[in-house]
């Protein structure tokens, strides 16, 4: 019979079998400048799950138009936003890491926080790489995307899918893949508008806008709009607001094709020019502020409605590092490390 002998007593093994949470966000160019953004851009875009369009059709286009003209325009509206401590977007990220850690301490959990965006850095791949260093073997994984969708959560599993694919050891995985009917987090966005109303008073029109997608995706299954209508039901039922206190709608939409609707834009266009003078936005499928709220909403939104007629509009801002949020997120997370 063969007998083992030589066999290095210290294989590295003995100092495994600890616990991580991976925070996982869209991402955000490193710097405000055109560089950066088109390589930014460049990984975004081609993710085949963002751009559903035949391959090698899109790849031309996004080469040859987009990433010619798009990164300069990009760049000088990141630059607008940009503060002292970098982009809003990870500025809010490193905050809720850091948030939620010390929760975790405060509880006595043995667990690791980690954070790392889906495109740019800190990358999916360095970050697990990170983790399998430190001996983390089971891992907990929080998209921060409220909703489930392809284009979000799903792709953040394609990424640590195709990171995996090429380690001999594979650790154990918790994906949390939705959490938009979650209590906690339906409570916080309440508590959240609640104080906006208190501050300001009640806005004839709420407006809940969401991120858009392409209308086809819906149709060929993707169950992010129906997950959007509920937390929008839940939330309208918890503060008891009525069918004529708010509306539904979707932002970001991108090229030619029938996104899902209605478009935020033109609908708070509409709400100026029939006379509902007096709105509030919030974007409950954005876990941090980022250029798509604090520009698109805040910014470009603003101006759209005040050209239409608007005079009060306020934006309330995503729940960021909010503790309300931070509980939230110590509530996804927990059952998988105790």
């Amino acid at each position: 019979m063969y007998k083992f002998s030589g066999l290095d007593k210290d294989t590295g093994h003995q100092a495994r079998g600890k616990k991580g949470v991976l925070l996982m966000n869209l991402g955000t160019p490193d710097e405000p400048t055109t560089p950066s953004v088109r390589r930014y851009l460049a990984e975004f875009l081609s993710d085949p799950r963002v751009v559903e369009i035949p391959r090698l059709v899109w790849l031309t286009i996004l080469h040859g138009i987009i990433l010619r003209t798009r990164p300069a325009k990009s760049a000088a509206l990141y630059k607008e936003i940009w503060t002292e401590n970098g982009s809003p977007l990870m500025d809010i990220s490193k905050r809720q890491q850091a948030k939620l850690q010390a929760q975790l301490d405060e509880q006595g959990i043995d667990a690791k926080v980690y954070l790392a965006m889906r495109y740019g850095n800190p990358s999916t791949a360095s970050t697990l790489q990170q983790m399998h260093k430190e001996g983390v073997d089971e891992i907990t994984v929080l998209p921060l995307y409220p909703q489930y969708a392809g284009p979000t959560s799903g792709t953040v599993f394609d990424a640590i899918a195709r990171e995996l694919m090429k380690w001999r050891f594979v650790p154990s995985i918790n994906f949390i893949n939705t959490y938009h009917d979650n209590q906690d987090y339906i409570d916080a966005l309440a508590e959240s508008i609640e104080q906006d109303f208190a501050m300001h008073g009640k806005p004839k029109k709420l407006v809940m806008s969401y991120h858009g997608m392409p209308k086809r995706n819906h149709l060929l299954g993707d169950p992010y709009y129906c997950f959007c209508a509920k937390t929008t039901r839940l939330v309208v039922e918890k503060l008891g607001l009525t069918e004529d206190d708010y509306v539904m709608t979707f932002q970001s939409r991108f090229g030619k094709a029938e996104w899902l609707g209605p478009y935020t834009d033109a609908t708070i266009e509409q709400l100026g020019n029939t006379g509902v003078d007096d709105i509030a936005v919030i974007c409950p499928a954005f876990s941090a502020d980022c250029l798509e709220t604090l520009e698109e909403i805040k910014g470009e939104n603003r101006e759209v409605f005040e050209e239409a007629g608007g005079k009060q509009f306020r934006y309330i801002e995503a729940l960021n590092d909010h503790p309300s949020h931070i509980k939230m997120m110590l509530g996804l997370v927990e059952p998988y490390l105790k």
